[in-house]
């Protein structure tokens, strides 16, 4: 009887132990095998022109569970052939783009935005580099949402979202006020040469200070449509039109600065040229030069490269 025992219980391991090496090679399987047509899958994305996918189309192209598209996934990002800006959203990276941790963002902000299912349009510095400002070339790449949203890195490249009250947002958002930038993945907004000045103004911080508006203002201001600026203007704070008229005067824009006059005589107080400079003492911002035309207080000196 022992020795039947014994027999049996060698038996019931040996069986164990070959349905573990069994259940062992079929994931090993799945996994090969899943890695094998995930790259397929990724190779064909880059054939059509999209350098992107979401986690739930390639799921449903592949056919393969959860799991295993996960263990994928992860194999691919340790490769450094994929990279992940939000949860779901993968970019494929060519080989190019692997020295930097992601191509361009105007590459794949659109589907990004369109997948987050919030409207944006590219501003700011990035903005008024693409329509040929100077010293604009910056890793920081700036949107302008109607939503509170965290800014984040991918690679060498850092997203920074630059939130717009929904009101605002939806009043100067619109296809006549923006540009379109042609990328791998279709048609990215771009704010115009318009509403880029007057972001650049409401949101000079995030510009780069005074200075560095003030040049991009002689960079494009000549380029602006007098007519399309002023349209645009009313929906600003008065005191940042101020800003960019007396900045477009200052670089010999006269026609577009002509065409924001009648805002600044509509203001009742005048306004600090850089509103981020302030007096160490209260009451010394009277000392500074006055602006009368545009009711600004000059506190702050502004050079540009000519």
């Amino acid at each position: 009887h022992r020795r039947g025992a014994s027999l049996t219980m060698w038996r019931g391991k040996g069986y164990a132990q070959i349905i573990c090496k069994t259940l062992l090679k079929t994931l090993f399987l799945a996994y090969d095998l899943g890695m094998a047509t995930l790259e397929q899958y990724m190779e064909d994305r880059l054939v059509q022109g999209r350098a992107y996918f979401l986690r739930e189309e390639a799921l449903a192209a592949l056919g393969s569970s959860p799991e295993t598209l996960n263990m994928a996934l992860m194999r691919q990002s340790k490769k450094g052939r994929l990279a992940s800006p939000r949860n779901g959203f993968y970019l494929i990276l060519r080989p190019e783009d692997r020295a930097i941790g992601a191509p361009d963002p105007a590459r794949w902000i659109d589907p990004l935005m369109k997948y987050l299912k919030v409207d944006y349009r590219i501003a700011l510095l990035r903005a008024a580099a693409l329509h040929g400002a100077s010293h604009q070339a910056s890793m920081v790449f700036q949107v302008i949402v109607p939503k509170q949203m965290r800014s984040f890195e991918i690679g060498r490249h850092r997203l920074e979202f630059v939130y717009q009250s929904p009101v605002a947002f939806g009043k100067v958002n619109l296809a006549g006020w923006l540009d379109s930038l042609k990328s791998d993945a279709g048609f990215a907004k771009v704010a115009g040469i318009e509403l880029t000045l007057l972001d650049c103004v409401r949101y000079f911080h995030k510009a780069g200070g005074i200075n560095a508006v003030a040049q991009i203002v002689k960079d494009l201001g000549g380029r602006a449509r007098s007519n399309k600026l002023a349209k645009l203007a009313a929906h600003y704070e008065n005191s940042s039109v101020r800003r960019l008229g007396y900045l477009l005067e200052r670089m010999r824009h006269a026609k577009q600065a002509d065409a924001l006059r009648p805002f600044a005589r509509k203001a009742k107080t005048a306004v600090l040229l850089d509103p981020s400079v302030k007096p160490l003492i209260e009451g010394l911002s009277g000392l500074h030069e006055k602006e009368p035309q545009w009711r600004l207080i000059l506190n702050e000196s502004v050079e540009v490269d000519f």
